[in-house]
């Protein structure tokens, strides 16, 4: 994504239909993370990008949700940051 952490981050707030959780896994419900503010935010930057973990990363579960009403979600929510 660009622009870095700030419209990372915000990409998680603005969604309708995911949920806004660390906990990725074990559910039925789609689910979104920004882990350079949430998991990783204790790390330093280097260390979060030796992980992988860039500021732009967002992570998603997809659960059982309609597929088109989700690809709508993160369309409209890409919008609105």
């Amino acid at each position: 994504m660009k622009g870095g952490m700030k419209p990372a981050s915000r990409l998680t707030e603005e969604v309708k239909l995911f949920s806004h959780l660390a906990n990725i896994g074990g559910d039925t419900r789609s689910l979104i993370v920004h882990p350079a503010s949430t998991t990783h935010a204790q790390l330093p930057e280097t260390e979060r990008e030796a992980a992988g973990v860039r500021d732009n990363f967002v992570r998603l579960a997809i659960g059982i949700e309609d597929p088109d009403d989700l690809i709508e979600d993160l369309s409209e929510a890409l919008k609105r940051i």
